[in-house]
């Protein structure tokens, strides 16, 4: 009879009756114990070594005694955890989860006496995977309240967080306006209407000298004091804030703050917009720059969207093929300066912003933190559902999604700087905005002069595809189909086909879940399609996520 050893943990909230010469750790010690004692003849041991945290919170890890369980744990010293309840080894989901994941990684289970719990059984698994189960689902429920409370608020008329327009600074849940900065956002207005359109509203500016005002954020950085380009102000100029509206999604609501512009001034101004756009949309979609108005090179210098049309390789007709670029605003406009002028390739610098954006969806705690939110970890799940969801249409390139993201994009020599729009990226993850105005990310790349051309190159990418399936890979999926199929029938148990196969049970259930492995995800492996750093170990780890969706954002964009 093989020896299982059990090691018990208990805890006491607070210090009271700790004193006492038998309290409440004792007693659970007691009772677990004669549990232990109870299964000796399925070759159960009790662990010498006590591991007892009196006056310490079950809602952090860090805890002495549970520290060194964890530690005798990873040692392998230790096959089974019992406790008295769940919610002695911890009270939180986030930090259970973990616990679970670590327990799995050194193939440990765990007993609580008084619930039924036993993760040494089939049906024991069964229900924790059942419990987490709802409690992902009341983890997406509490996001959708969030939105919908954002949604609420603003229908209130209410300013849910994020960088507040020019003209406005933050005053609780509403605006307050910046005198010197609302007399700025007149000029735009009034002077588009003598002007007529938005080229040459940027152009006349810029020859005026006109530049936005300077924001300094809590956090020391320094933004604006350059020329707007023209996106910046067709942005400007179509947002209801300044009308004393809050814009949610396609509808306004009467905001608690007051307007910078008169209605008359408004509805002229969009008037002549709706004007300048008619005939122009099917010329705008052929024109799918995604990053147009938004970037910018190191010097602070609008990078503007261009293009031009060649014969393919292989014809003689011109126009054949269109290429996109992004190149200095000055060379744009034909001025001759001494210094040569940038000229990237469009689908790079976007490919580059797009992988840097959908990789730190994928991470939605670093998320949180940046956007110095709270961390809420009955949320987390709906967070990280709603963050997979974005990156995934961010992956499509979908035009709407990006932009609503991006606020600013700066190409430096090493580097790519990307500010995101935290009100935004918090509004569509469901959570409360956070006290950061702005989010960076910092794409490394390299520009690498080719010709006239710059060419981006990014310095961390790793997801060339392979071109030939991997035995090793297409074996645990046989294995996995395998092993289900045997389960399936009733006649066997996870325990049974470890000790033939002379595996762990913990391998023998991880490989085992690939039997519901997401079919993209099947195919491109069989295919040979899967990124290099697939390896087996990555797909056989401890956690494979319930959604397919979430499986092909783990394995097929690592």
């Amino acid at each position: 009879m093989n020896r299982v050893r059990c090691a018990i943990y208990t805890r006491k909230s607070s210090e009271e009756g700790l004193e006492q010469s038998f309290n409440s750790l004792d007693a659970q010690r007691e009772a677990c114990a004669a549990y232990i004692l109870s299964q000796a003849s399925e070759g159960w041991s009790m662990n010498s070594e006590e591991y007892d945290d009196g006056g310490i919170s079950g809602g952090t890890l860090d805890r002495p005694a549970l520290q060194r369980l964890l530690g005798d744990i990873a040692a392998g010293r230790i096959d089974i955890v019992v406790v008295y309840k769940v919610d002695r080894l911890t009270r939180s989901l986030l930090d259970f989860s973990k616990l679970v994941e670590a327990f799995d990684k050194a193939g440990t289970s765990f007993v609580s006496i008084t619930q039924s719990f036993n993760t040494t059984t089939s049906m024991g698994r069964l229900t924790l995977n059942m419990l987490l189960s709802f409690a992902q689902f009341e983890r997406e429920v509490t996001a959708e309240r969030i939105r919908d409370k954002i949604a609420a608020s603003k229908a209130r008329g209410m300013w849910m967080g994020g960088t507040p327009p020019t003209g406005y600074a933050k005053n609780d849940r509403t605006l307050a306006i910046v005198p010197e900065e609302a007399e700025f956002v007149r000029h735009i207005f009034a002077r588009y209407l003598d002007v007529g359109n938005v080229r040459s509203l940027a152009d006349d500016l810029a020859r005026q000298g006109t530049k936005g005002p300077v924001r300094i954020y809590a956090s020391g950085r320094r933004a604006g004091g350059t020329p707007l380009s023209r996106g910046q102000l067709y942005h400007l100029l179509n947002n209801p804030i300044y009308i004393g509206r809050i814009r949610h999604h396609e509808k306004t609501y009467a905001g608690l703050h007051p307007a910078i512009i008169d209605l008359a001034t408004w509805d002229a101004v969009q008037a002549q917009l709706a004007e300048n756009t008619q005939g122009t949309a099917r010329q705008r979609a052929n024109r799918p720059s995604l990053l147009a108005g938004l970037i910018r090179d190191d010097k602070g210098e609008p990078l503007i969207a261009s293009h031009a049309c060649k014969a393919a390789p292989g014809k003689t007709r011109s126009g054949t093929v269109r290429y996109r670029y992004y190149i200095s605003r000055w060379a744009a406009e034909g001025v001759v300066k001494g210094e040569s002028a940038i000229r990237i390739p469009a689908a790079e610098v976007e490919s580059a912003v797009i992988d840097q954006l959908a990789g730190a969806l994928g991470d939605p705690i670093d998320i949180i933190a940046r956007l110095g939110a709270p961390l809420d970890a009955s949320a987390l799940g709906a967070i990280s559902s709603a963050a997979g969801k974005l990156a995934g249409k961010v992956r499509s390139g979908e035009r709407e999604a990006v932009r609503a993201l991006v606020a600013a994009v700066r190409v430096l020599r090493n580097e790519i700087q990307i500010d995101l729009n935290a009100g935004n990226l918090a509004m569509v993850l469901g959570i409360e905005p956070g006290t950061s105005e702005v989010v960076t990310l910092n794409s490394p790349t390299r520009l690498t002069r080719t010709g006239h051309t710059m060419r981006v190159i990014q310095t961390d990418r790793v997801r060339t595809p392979e071109k030939r399936p991997r035995e090793n890979l297409l074996r645990l999926l046989v294995k996995g189909r395998g092993w289900w199929e045997w389960l399936a029938q009733g006649d066997i148990d996870i325990a049974t086909i470890a000790r033939e196969e002379g595996l762990t049970a913990s391998y023998v259930t991880r490989v085992t879940r690939l039997a519901f492995l997401s079919p993209t995800v099947v195919d491109a492996i069989i295919a040979g399609a899967q990124p290099v750093a697939l390896e087996a170990g990555l797909l056989r780890a401890p956690g494979l996520p319930a959604s397919w969706a979430e499986q092909e954002r783990v394995f097929l964009t690592v």
